[in-house]
Parts: C-alpha cells; structure tokens; sequence
C-alpha cells in the first residue's frame, strides 16, 4: 500500500507542483489550502507524511504542528519561504522533524520525503521485533505466567515468590515443555555441572514448586513425576 501524504500549502502554483510530484513517486496525495482543513484532514485520514507550510490563513502552521503533536506521531517536514534561524528552532520546538526553506528542489523535497518515510518504516520494524522478542520471552499456561527477561511468576495474576533455583528450575522446565527430563539432565542443565549433590535435591525443589504453582501439590497437573524417568512439564 502506498504511504499517504498530507500537502499543507494555500499558494496554488506550488501546492499543484507538489501533488504532481508526488504522485508521479506512487506516493497518495491529499491538500489542504489552511490550517483548520490540514488538522481535519490529519485525523480523518491518519497520513504518513506531512509537508507544513508555516505562513497559513486561519491558524499557522506552527499552531497546526502543535495541535497535532499532541496525538499524531507521523513525520512533519515544515516549509517557510522566510530563512530564519528562529522560525527553524520553533518549527523543531513544537513537533517538526525537518525543515526546507522556499525556494527548494523537487529533488531535494523528495529525498526529505524519502528519509523521513524510510526512517519511521526503521523504526516500525523495531518496535515490532521487540514485541516479538517480548513475546518470546513471556511463557503463558493456563494461569501460569512465566516472564524470562524480567525474572518473574505469576499465577492468576499474582506474583510468586520463588528462591532463584527454584525459578530457574521451573523456567528450565517450561521452555521444554512436554518433554521428560531425567534428574541428571537437570541437576547438569540447571544447577551446573560442577555441583557435587544428589539427585534428591531435584525432588525437593520439585516438590517446593508444586506447593506454590499446583492448585493440589499431591495430584500434580503441571510438573508431573514421569517413574523410573524423570518429569515432565505439562502446559
């Protein structure tokens, strides 16, 4: 789908050479002549892209920034036909991400265009690999809640309190959930192989975790005693 552009420009010539160019990209193209339509136009179609003129009828373009900078995140590249340092700092100060100054080159407007759109798309597909990683980093079994990065249990929403083996145990057991796991594995796997104790340590943590995560510790659900094997987590 082709990113939309929102064009805030009440002089005509300039305002048609723009959506000409534009669209002439593959970009879609919307215009408004003033203030009040571009902060209209802004909400009802949620554009990718603005390009601000400042000198506007009705409310500036400065104004137009500040009020949509108040729940519109898109990028904004203001444009003044005045090369004025301080109309620069302002135009940044409310909200603007960049800035050309009348007259331009339609080339260097769309390179702008460009960078601007390639740079929230970065930014997009970020965010986005952080939900997945947060994702994968959160174990979810009925109730039982699970948050690897942050070290955490919850159990219908209310955290537990385990001691660090304990967490570690039941973290190492859920990420390989479904599968039996016999004593020695997890004394090597969660308690190092350097640990010189028995496998009776094993059953004692277990037996801990079942207190605090199994609704009946004695007719068990979630850690369940595989004879003569090991256990077993069960989502």
């Amino acid at each position: 789908m082709a990113d939309r552009i929102l064009v805030v420009e009440d002089e005509i010539v300039l305002r048609e050479a723009l959506v000409y160019n534009l669209t002439k990209q593959g970009y879609g193209v919307s215009v408004a002549a003033d203030g009040h339509r571009a902060v209209e136009l802004v909400r009802q179609e949620e554009p990718d892209l603005i390009l601000l003129d400042i000198m506007l009828p009705g409310i500036d373009g400065f104004e137009v920034c500040r009020i949509l900078r108040q729940d519109y995140n898109a990028p904004i590249i203001m444009l003044t036909a005045r090369d004025d340092e301080v109309d620069k700092v302002v135009g940044l100060e409310v909200g603007a991400d960049d800035y050309l100054t009348k007259p331009f080159s339609m080339r260097e407007l769309l390179a702008r265009v460009k960078a601007q759109l390639r740079r929230v798309r970065l930014l997009r597909e970020e965010f986005a690999d952080d939900e997945e990683e947060a994702s994968d980093m959160r174990l979810e079994f009925e109730g039982l809640v699970l948050d690897l990065k942050r070290h955490e249990v919850f159990l219908h929403g209310e955290p537990l309190a385990l001691k660090p083996k304990e967490y570690e145990l039941l973290a190492y057991l859920a990420q390989h959930k479904g599968r039996v796991l016999s004593r020695d594995q997890l004394l090597e796997d969660v308690w190092g192989w350097e640990y010189t104790g028995g496998s009776r340590t094993v059953d004692v943590h277990v037996r801990w975790l079942r207190e605090k995560i199994e609704d009946e510790p004695s007719d068990p659900v979630r850690i369940i005693t595989v004879r003569g094997a090991g256990y077993r987590f069960e989502a």
